[in-house]
């Protein structure tokens, strides 16, 4: 089976080329078939995530899977949600590479979540990440997994691993944040691998895989 991942994300079609390889299928990332990415209008990671497949799988003639992932916070009413990525207003970054963009970004988006929660002390939070899989553009029977990695918003940065949220984001169970572990513990216990292994499993059953 070809499979497109609805995404130019090279980790991220790494991440899910592992997941699915023993399930027989060939994936293969929109970017490298020449197909410009969607845009993510919706307030939900859901509705993201269907359109984003849905794009891919009418650009290419193929199944197509997508994610939209992001952090979502109790205490900011879900906050920043689907503009986990671009929530903090970042001014041009001329000349700078597409890495040093994004550390930028990261940096003032960890910087406005500290702002908003100065002087809250219940700072729940959680990971997430929804997948959708769908067998052609008109699916009517998209599969959905929802992965959920829940911890606590720290104070300060702890770690130099990872990206996004992951210095802020301290997991109880494992006693340190997302940026103090290891990729092989992170991709263990992470929100995406969480959706990988429901969305493995949804695709042997529905599609006998």
């Amino acid at each position: 089976m070809q499979l497109v991942l609805a995404s130019n994300n090279a980790k991220k079609l790494a991440e899910l080329r592992v997941f699915v390889a023993e399930l027989g299928v060939d994936l293969e990332s929109q970017g490298d078939l020449g197909i410009g990415e969607a845009a993510e209008p919706h307030h939900t990671f859901i509705e993201n995530a269907l359109l984003k497949a849905r794009h891919a799988a009418a650009a290419t003639g193929r199944a197509a899977i997508a994610d939209d992932s992001g952090l979502c916070v109790d205490a900011l009413d879900g906050a920043p949600g689907v503009v986990s990525a671009h929530w903090a207003a970042v001014a041009g970054l001329p000349g700078l590479d597409r890495e040093a963009q994004r550390a930028t970004q990261d940096a003032a988006n960890n910087a406005l979540l500290l702002q908003q929660l100065h002087g809250v002390t219940a700072r729940e939070a959680r990971f997430l990440c929804t997948l959708v899989a769908i067998r052609h553009a008109a699916d009517p029977e998209p599969l959905v997994a929802v992965g959920r990695w829940r911890g606590q918003i720290l104070t300060a940065p702890r770690g130099a691993a990872g990206f996004g949220y992951d210095p802020l984001m301290f997991i109880p169970e494992l006693g340190c944040s997302v940026a103090e572990m290891d990729a092989a513990m992170k991709h263990q216990h992470s929100h995406r691998a969480r959706a990988m292994r429901q969305m493995r499993a949804l695709m042997r059953e529905a599609w006998a895989l």
